[in-house]
């Protein structure tokens, strides 16, 4: 198994949810439900992913887990595989 894709521990997890922390209350919905379906499984890809996210505006990553923007229109740079894949998560529903 390749790094990227073996499981954070525990501490990386913590950390990654704290870092997660938003201004926001409705980004912070879709956190905790991310972190509650996902938190155990989460590969060091998917957690860079995740962190790279957070580096955006509040408003910018609500747009995203509302669908009112594409990853695109808000950093081109952000445009990966790996960042979509976060983002389909976060939309999931249970």
């Amino acid at each position: 198994m390749q790094q990227d894709e073996e499981p954070i521990d525990a501490r990386a997890l913590s950390k990654l949810r704290w870092r997660c922390r938003r201004g926001l209350l409705e980004n912070d919905l879709f956190l905790e439900r991310f972190f509650q379906r996902f938190g155990a499984s989460l590969n060091h890809r998917q957690a860079n992913a995740l962190g790279d996210l957070m580096e955006l505006g509040d408003n910018d990553l609500l747009d995203l887990n509302l669908s009112r923007k594409t990853i695109s229109q808000v950093q081109t740079q952000l445009d990966r595989k790996d960042v979509h894949e976060i983002l389909r998560m976060l939309k999931e529903n249970p």
